[in-house]
């Protein structure tokens, strides 16, 4: 059988040698198959093989004829989640942005500053001596950060609460978004010196299913352990959840309700 099997084999032309072994392929191996050369992948590519391995995937779907797309587009396009699409250039930038901050402790003001665009990109180039292990490797991270140095510092009595606003307002149209609404600073890491504030954005109509991406408020402190106190000499303002580059970031802030 098997010398019979071969001969029958030497008797067909290569072309239907694959075509008769390529439909009873998975998809990785058909995928790697036409890699190959050109000849593979002419033969890979025809739409038969493509619709048998779509009807092991979906086979209600093999029971339209003529789908929109041919049985390799639709298999290509739905098989695995795709690649993530690079971003498009933001429309917004930071030159056209500027921040009002302003923190409360109870009900008493304590910081209060309009904070240019960029003034959030140029960061904390030196922090003060004194600062946390943890902290100083947070700064001094990979990941993109939207920091502010205070000064003059303030602080804060651990056994006082306090709260954060944030408003942002675009220089190209006069139009105001509320980023934060005096959400509280509910939890304060004295191992990281860190308290931090969260709120949801509110997304402009345009964007009805957008939804639960939130704004986090850092302050970074001094924590010497004895006079009760968060001595803050830095604000970070992220969208961890959702924008983790400076192209999220603004595409996110555009998509905000601007009023």
């Amino acid at each position: 059988m098997v010398v019979g099997a071969s001969f029958k084999a030497g008797m067909m032309s290569s072309d239907e040698v694959l075509k008769a072994v390529f439909p009873l392929l998975d998809v990785k191996d058909l995928a790697r198959c036409m890699e190959v050369c050109k000849q593979w992948r002419d033969i890979a590519k025809d739409d038969y093989f493509w619709k048998c391995l779509c009807a092991r995937r979906w086979p209600s779907i093999c029971k339209r004829p003529n789908p929109t797309l041919t049985y390799y587009k639709l298999y290509q396009t739905f098989y695995k989640r795709q690649k993530r699409r690079k971003l498009l250039p933001p429309r917004l930038s930071f030159d056209d942005l500027e921040f009002f901050i302003d923190i409360w402790t109870d009900d008493r003001l304590i910081f209060s500053e309009v904070v240019p665009g960029p003034a959030l990109l140029t960061g904390i180039k030196a922090p003060p001596p004194g600062i946390c292990y943890m902290l100083r490797s947070h700064l001094e991270g990979p990941l993109y950060r939207m920091t502010l140095p205070i000064q003059p510092r303030f602080t804060i009595p651990f056994a006082q609460s306090a709260s954060v606003s944030v408003l942002a307002r675009r220089k190209d149209s006069n139009r105001v978004a509320c980023v934060m609404n005096k959400p509280p600073f509910d939890y304060v890491d004295r191992s990281s010196c860190r308290a931090l504030a969260f709120d949801y954005l509110d997304f402009s109509p345009l964007y009805p299913f957008i939804s639960d991406t939130r704004a986090w408020v850092s302050l970074f402190f001094l924590d010497d352990g004895s006079e009760g106190v968060m001595d803050v000499f830095g604000i970070e303002l992220d969208f961890c959840d959702a924008a983790n580059s400076k192209e999220e970031v603004l595409w996110l802030l555009d998509m905000l309700d601007w009023k």
